[in-house]
């Protein structure tokens, strides 16, 4: 009889939760089979309008929501504008057919963390959607300037990186960098239920609603200082 000791098998990874805002039946239709399809994915809801939405995601609460820019009646930013304050824990993507800037930068300003082209490929899509939940964040140098343009007469800036205390400017500094939240907890041996309360606390400081916004007005105040 073999009585060596046996390695504990590893813990299955957690289960990311996906909802889908998407009018155009047949992409929505593509994109709730790519997750029920991906590993460590679930699709736990469709829904073809913002009105649909906004009744129905707060029950479900999924990490991530996909949400169409142009969507018929109130359009993607409304959508996300209104579920924000109710589900500050799920991590909105926008799904547009081009990079409008305009309506992109938009919906980050109503707390939105990045944004997806509906013509992106399946495993470039699951693997945007692994790392925004891990922390990450879709946006472009462009999208990001205009964040800042636009956050910057809400308050003055130069003040409210001074009012982040040392850690919090860590975190910060490496959320910039790019590093996920895991990355973080290791390199600063905090775990992740303490990086997510120091982020909680710089989103709240800096007036902001997203990763997106903090990084670009942290990248726009450093810029002033070099």
């Amino acid at each position: 009889m073999d009585t060596s000791p046996r390695s504990p098998k590893p813990a299955p990874a957690p289960i990311i939760t996906v909802a889908v805002v998407e009018d155009d039946v047949s992409i929505r239709e593509v994109l709730v089979s790519w997750l029920r399809r991906a590993d460590g994915f679930a699709c736990v809801g469709e829904y073809p309008d913002a009105e649909s939405a906004i009744a129905g995601l707060p029950s479900v609460k999924p990490h991530l929501a996909l949400v169409d820019i142009n969507l018929p009646g109130r359009d993607g930013v409304e959508c996300v504008k209104t579920l924000k304050p109710q589900l500050p824990e799920t991590q909105f993507v926008m799904l547009t057919v081009y990079e409008n800037s305009n309506y992109i930068f938009g919906a980050l300003l109503s707390g939105a963390t990045g944004y997806l082209l509906k013509h992106t490929p399946r495993e470039e899509l699951l693997t945007a959607l692994r790392e925004v939940h891990a922390g990450g964040s879709q946006m472009s140098s462009l999208i990001a300037r205009k964040v800042v343009q636009a956050l910057q007469p809400l308050k003055p800036k130069s003040t409210a990186i001074d009012q982040l205390s040392k850690r919090e400017n860590e975190v910060l500094s490496l959320l910039a960098k790019g590093y996920m939240y895991k990355e973080i907890s290791d390199k600063l041996g905090i775990n992740l239920t303490t990086v997510n309360s120091y982020i909680r606390r710089i989103y709240e400081k800096l007036h902001v609603q997203s990763r997106g916004q903090a990084v670009a007005v942290y990248a726009d105040l450093v810029g002033k200082k070099e």
